[in-house]
């Protein structure tokens, strides 16, 4: 069910979009077969590898390959100005004559050093699936091929083709082992190796409580860097599963523009429009401005989804070595009841319809404003040495109603007692990090140095604390009927600081690392500590502070340049919030990861591959205490520490062009996560809730690049699950989730301005969910049946 009328800011934006889509003109021009061919090197000589080399005033870009070279074919006869961009310094240009039928070729020689172009950005070009090296903030600068880790990006070309609007969608097909686990539709909850990822945006840690941060729309989005295994050495500590890290569109200071309209099922409605260029004649002041409305219906009655985002982005160029950027990102959503997307029964998995809800036409939406303002300064001392300090502020504010039902009655399994309570909160988040980068060398042996400090503060204000049943236990599951029925009223007459419930959370912690280059850098030994300081706070478990040094030991050999093995040893460590029945705090969670990896760039590379073997050992896990009841009810509420999981596993990841105009992602996960300790015997060897033993996706793009249907595009792609253990349950009689299987497809067609894009979802019509016994009920999440997206983009 829609709600138009609340929505006046995404009708300003959408109408904007269409005026633009409709003032652009197409060409329709002629094949041509001159050609332009070239090679970019630096200005010691070497070949500049993955430069962005544009023409100017016009849609043409492309990347220059591992030997610096590049080509643009089929360019009219004409005057132009090639463009090489490299962030920090003066754009460098090169005027050329393209002559009718001939091929000219080029070379442009740039003013940076080598290590100075891992600061390219990388724009226009082809289709690519796969990246060579990690985005700035995630403040490493070696190749990914060179470094002790495995780190899988999924970037803007694959969100495009997929046709995924946020997150929460089909981002994890893309990443070995990662799987979405059941929620509400506001935040991305991403399992892999055994436990949730910790959520990070430009390298900051975005987490404020466990529902969130909300979920980012993918039109301000540039890449996704997932980051297996403990990242506390570069970014913060958190779970030994790894992280997620979004990289937001930044200015390139090439003028480009983009409109995209798109429809789909379920009367999903959506624009966005993609403005980069120069605000000023010199040069030194970029922007990038990305906008996004959108209207969504559901698959289910009464549910909802209208978002709108707004996200500016300056950049000045101080001068020649320094820069600042600012940010700032609104995101805005409308929803319906939180908790509405979910099914009950006592009986089974998948016994009601596909398009089952539990909510009422005259429920109240929920809404949320997502805000937050980054700023990043760089400096660059000298071609060795680099520093960069930013903070950001994040305010999340959520006003709207929960559901989930009370239970069924004791005589009848068909009649559910729903529930509906307030959930107001509001988070507020503080980062600040500095961080230097630099390169020295002693005798014979290379220094990559990396040292910073990371502090972060949290404050989470909830109030769910006004609750009330939803109509009476009549509502029968099987034969639900809705109607106009009386809804409480929550008392938020006073602000949620005030009636809500604190909870506080933050670490400060100093690194560094040194990465060790003996026999001309093939081989990498990396050294580093992390110290941090844990503080948590909320009012049923009082205030405690941990802190602990985190080891990092890691090994990478290069067989070739295309060609490494690695092993690494580090840890995680992050806080246990609780008390045991004395009252005593629990000491911290921590894990130590081991793994063992081959990764490598094949065919001049258009291609990587990543293997990876690794076991995780999580300590301190926090475990029912059936010992002790809890006084105040007589239930086993009390936590003990004596849990312990182990995670064993391997991934296989395999991205880009395995043919010409084949764009593969296809990875595979073996996965055994067992609780090996705990507080009752009879859960030792159970499997860790929230995983799955086996997990198989493969994405196919092939587009056609030659003859009449230049361009046209078709792509398949699978997600396959076997063994899935439900979410949040150890109980081996009841964890079990069936099989998952799902087809997507789609066709495109592309010319340098207009883009048109369809793709099916669920092409085989499956039901499918994810979910979990609680409480003596079955609860699931079910996706949309078989559904379809369409978009159209035009560049300008």
């Amino acid at each position: 069910m829609m709600k138009f009328s609340t929505f006046p800011v995404f009708k300003k934006i959408f109408l904007l979009t269409v005026l633009l889509l409709s003032i652009g003109r197409v060409s329709n021009a002629t094949e041509i077969l001159s050609a332009i061919k070239g090679k970019v090197l630096t200005s010691d000589g070497q070949p500049a590898a993955y430069v962005t080399v544009q023409i100017k005033n016009t849609n043409h870009g492309t990347l220059t390959d591992q030997n610096g070279e590049f080509v643009f074919k089929k360019i009219k006869a004409g005057h132009y100005t090639l463009q090489v961009s490299l962030v920090g310094y003066e754009t460098t240009e090169k005027e050329i004559d393209v002559e009718t039928d001939k091929i000219t070729a080029i070379s442009i020689q740039l003013t940076a050093s080598q290590n100075q172009m891992k600061e390219i950005i990388v724009v226009g070009g082809k289709n690519k699936y796969m990246v060579n090296g990690p985005s700035s903030s995630l403040r490493i600068q070696s190749p990914l091929v060179e470094i002790p880790q495995n780190i899988q990006v999924v970037t803007k070309d694959v969100l495009n083709d997929q046709q995924i609007y946020d997150i929460m969608e089909g981002v994890t097909r893309n990443i070995s082992g990662a799987q979405r686990i059941g929620h509400w539709d506001i935040y991305a909850r991403i399992n892999a190796r055994g436990s949730q990822l910790t959520a990070f945006r430009n390298g900051m840690n975005v987490q404020i409580s466990p529902w969130s941060p909300l979920s980012e729309d993918m039109s301000m989005v540039d890449r996704i860097e997932f980051v297996k295994g403990p990242a506390g050495f570069m970014m913060s500590n958190g779970e030994p599963a790894g992280i997620y890290n979004v990289v937001t569109k930044k200015p390139t200071g090439i003028d480009q523009k983009e409109v995209t309209i798109s429809l789909g099922s379920f009367e999903t409605y959506r624009s966005t429009l993609d403005l980069d260029g120069k605000l000023s004649k010199n040069g030194k002041l970029l922007y990038r401005l990305n906008l996004m409305g959108e209207l969504r219906g559901s698959h289910r009655d009464y549910e909802f989804n209208n978002r709108y985002s707004i996200a500016p982005v300056l950049k000045y160029l101080i001068d020649d070595k320094s820069s600042l950027t600012v940010e700032y990102t609104h995101q805005y959503m409308e929803m319906n009841v939180i908790g509405s997307n979910y099914a009950f029964s006592k009986r089974k998995y998948g016994d009601l319809p596909i398009n089952f809800t539990t909510a009422e036409p005259n429920l109240a939406p929920t809404k949320i404003n997502d805000k937050s303002v980054l700023v990043i300064f760089e400096h660059q001392f000298n071609s060795q040495w680099k520093f960069t300090a930013q903070g950001a502020y994040f305010n999340y504010n959520q006003v709207g109603q929960s559901m989930w039902p009370s239970g069924f009655t004791t005589s009848n399994d068909s009649l559910l007692q729903r529930g509906i309570n307030n959930w107001d909160a509001l988070g507020i988040n503080k980062t600040g990090q500095m961080f230097l980068n630099g390169k020295v060398t002693t005798g014979s042996i290379n220094h990559s140095i990396l040292a910073g400090v990371d502090m972060k503060h949290s404050d989470y204000y909830a109030d769910w604390n006004q609750w009330s049943e939803l109509g009476d236990t009549t509502f029968n599951i099987y034969k639900p009927t809705y109607g106009n029925i009386a809804v409480p009223q929550w008392d938020r007459s006073k602000d949620i600081r005030e009636r809500g419930v604190q909870y506080t959370y933050g670490y400060n912690a100093v690194y560094v690392q040194d990465e060790l280059g003996f026999f001309n850098n093939a081989l990498r030994l990396t050294l580093a500590g992390r110290y941090t300081v844990n503080k948590y706070v909320n009012p049923y478990e009082g205030s405690y502070t941990d802190n602990k040094v985190t080891p990092r030991l890691g090994l990478s050999y290069s067989v070739d340049k295309n060609t490494s093995l690695y092993f690494i040893y580090d840890q995680a460590f992050l806080q246990n919030p609780g008390r045991d029945y004395l009252g005593n705090d629990f000491k911290p969670l921590t894990g130590d990861n081991l793994e063992l990896g081959f990764k490598k760039n094949w065919l001049n590379d258009k291609w990587n591959s990543t293997v990876s073997l690794y076991q995780i050992t999580k300590n301190n896990v926090l475990t029912t205490d059936n010992e002790h009841p809890n006084p105040a009810n007589g239930q086993y509420t009390y936590s003990k520490q004596t849990g312990q999981q182990e995670i064993k596993g391997v991934e296989v990841d395999v991205r880009g062009d395995v043919v010409n105009n084949l764009g593969v992602v296809i990875n595979y996960a073996y996965t055994d996560a067992k609780i090996s300790k705990d507080s009752d015997p009879k859960f030792v060897g159970n499997k860790v809730p929230g995983t799955s033993k086996h997990i198989q996706n493969t994405w196919l793009t092939y587009k056609i690049s030659k003859g009449a249907l230049n361009g046209l595009r078709f792509s398949a792609g699978y997600q396959y699950q076997v063994g899935r253990i439900a979410g949040l349950v150890y109980d081996k009689s009841e964890n079990a989730l069936p099989d998952y299987f799902r087809l997507d497809g789609g066709i495109g067609y592309s010319t340098n301005k207009l883009s048109l894009n369809l793709t099916v979802n669920n092409v085989l019509n499956k039901y499918l969910f994810t979910g979990a016994p609680s409480g003596g009920l079955y609860y699931w999440q079910a996706e949309p049946g078989r559904n379809v997206r369409m978009s159209v983009g035009y560049k300008f």
